[in-house]
């Protein structure tokens, strides 16, 4: 792993987040792998998806920026398996829930791509 690749990471998590913060899904799909699995790991709200099944989701909500709900999001950990492997562990807050993912992350070619992102998420505290 090398100071590059930790700068691609880096530069595809602004991206995720971007995408998130605007329910674009076509940022998002840059970002994710073809064969996205995606995992709501709450308790009572468990949901397995792929990746078309997710961006219908992304489309049909209303974006935090038209909200105008403030941006707040970490990358708390980055950690590389190997050239072709990485681990990412994210925090943010929007559409009033705490949320921790867990992305794993796959060199595709040139590429990294986010291949699964299980979260968990609670309710924002007053």
């Amino acid at each position: 792993m090398t100071p590059g690749d930790h700068q691609e990471v880096l530069e595809l998590m602004n991206r995720y987040f971007e995408g998130l913060y605007h329910a674009d899904s076509t940022i998002l799909r840059q970002v994710f792998h073809k064969e996205l699995a995606y995992v709501c790991a709450t308790d009572g709200d468990e949901l397995f998806l792929d990746l078309d099944s997710y961006m219908l989701r992304v489309d049909d909500r209303e974006p935090p920026a038209k909200r105008g709900d403030p941006r707040d999001e970490a990358i708390l950990e980055i950690a590389f398996g190997s050239d072709r492997l990485a681990r990412v562990t994210a925090r943010m807050r929007m559409m009033g829930r705490d949320y921790l993912d867990f992305l794993t992350l796959v060199r595709e070619g040139a590429d990294w791509r986010i291949v699964t992102k299980v979260f968990s998420y609670l309710p924002e505290k007053d």
